[in-house]
């Protein structure tokens, strides 16, 4: 297996597709990304296609979870075993475990990243709690895989079909409640992401928060992922926050 170099593309093939619902795959592939962090994401690129960022859901070997909702990531689920892809990564800054207590916050397919989290938490007997909140049941992401990790896993659905019924915000009260976590880390829609760090503030407890945004050069220089100023002065950082190289991953204070 072959290191994949930060920022120079290498071209590498798919080795196995594992269906996670009917929108999401998770793509593994023949490599490995030396020394990648949980939060942290590659740039991948199909030729005459296109290229998107997409955060790592597993390192050794390389796999990224995809859900088909646009030209690169459609084309990327339709590619069978053997089909080639180039990518350039690790980039970004990831999530840092901290304590031996943790609450991850999953918001749709922001679980991916999360499961990566996990498996390291898991793999140094942590404790893990993970919340996974989806629009329906079919929706959700890597239940089973939390599961059989070891970790206790706390579901809400907006339209009830799977336990709690409405958003993840639910759930993610009640570990709070439960726990007494050193940090609390989170993926999902910005609306969600910004309300865990308003429950962390209460709460006390640190948040680390991975941030979606529209990421072109993945190095820091086109400026298209920067944060709003109002959603910095939310979060408490300085402005201009580059989503692509300062984060994704987003450190508030309890």
């Amino acid at each position: 297996m072959t290191n994949i170099m930060t920022g120079v593309f290498q071209r590498i093939r798919l080795a196995h597709v594992q269906n996670e619902n009917a929108h999401t795959k998770t793509l593994i592939f023949n490599y490995f990304l030396k020394d990648a962090q949980p939060g942290q994401y590659v740039m991948a690129w199909l030729p005459g296609i296109g290229e998107k960022p997409f955060s790592i859901s597993g390192s050794d070997p390389l796999s990224l979870t995809v859900c088909d909702v646009g030209p690169v990531s459609h084309a990327l689920c339709q590619l069978s075993k053997g089909e080639r892809v180039w990518v350039r990564g690790p980039l970004g800054k990831g999530f840092a475990l901290s304590g031996e207590v943790h609450i991850l916050v999953g918001g749709g397919y922001g679980a991916a990243p999360l499961s990566f989290l996990a498996k390291q938490a898991r793999a140094l007997n942590h404790k893990v709690v993970v919340c996974l909140g989806a629009k329906i049941k079919a929706d959700l992401l890597m239940v089973e895989q939390f599961e059989g990790m070891g970790c206790e896993v706390l579901l809400a659905t907006e339209d009830g079909s799977a336990s709690v019924q409405g958003l993840v915000s639910l759930p993610l009260l009640q570990a709070l409640q439960d726990n007494n976590p050193a940090v609390v880390y989170a993926c999902g829609p910005t609306g969600m992401l910004l309300t865990v760090g308003q429950f962390c503030r209460r709460a006390q407890v640190p948040a680390q928060l991975s941030f979606e945004a529209l990421i072109r050069c993945g190095v820091g220089l086109c400026g298209s992922c920067e944060l709003s100023e109002e959603i910095c002065q939310q979060l408490g950082i300085p402005a201009g926050f580059l989503v692509c190289h300062d984060g994704p991953v987003v450190r508030v204070v309890g």
